[in-house]
């Protein structure tokens, strides 16, 4: 991936992390399967929904490491009853997946559930804090 010419500025030092979340989103982003929404729900809640049609909960895994949100869909060999089957046209994939998602410092997963072929997966943003802090003025003297 090309790097982001902004962050290579010398006034710009110590934003590497900054370059290193925008360079994994912007990889997340160039996935296409399996589709997903994102929307915003009540009270600064996200809710995630991703279309896995034909997948068990066994089959799917919702894992949250270093801000980073991945959902991986694993089909076993003998998960595909449709083998032996002569499909005219086949639109309803039927292969394994890996779709990862960068959250917000501080956001929280809430829960997963399947149901009706979606995994909806549920999330809130941290409330954003505002804190006054006085800053003591001392005297030269």
């Amino acid at each position: 991936m090309d790097r982001l010419l902004v962050f290579d500025s010398p006034f710009l030092l110590g934003f590497e992390h900054t370059r290193a979340l925008i360079e994994r989103a912007a990889k997340a982003a160039a996935e296409g399967y399996p589709p997903y929404n994102v929307e915003d729900t009540a009270d600064g809640k996200v809710r995630i929904t991703l279309a896995v049609a034909g997948f068990a909960p066994d089959q799917l895994a919702v894992t949250v490491e270093n801000r980073q949100l991945t959902v991986i869909g694993k089909r076993g060999p003998q998960a595909d009853p449709a083998q032996d089957r002569a499909f005219l046209h086949r639109g309803i994939a039927a292969r394994g997946f890996t779709r990862s998602f960068v959250l917000a410092d501080g956001m929280e997963v809430e829960g997963a559930v399947l149901e009706h072929g979606l995994l909806h997966i549920d999330a809130s943003r941290p409330r954003p804090s505002q804190v006054v802090r006085n800053v003591p003025i001392r005297t030269g003297v």
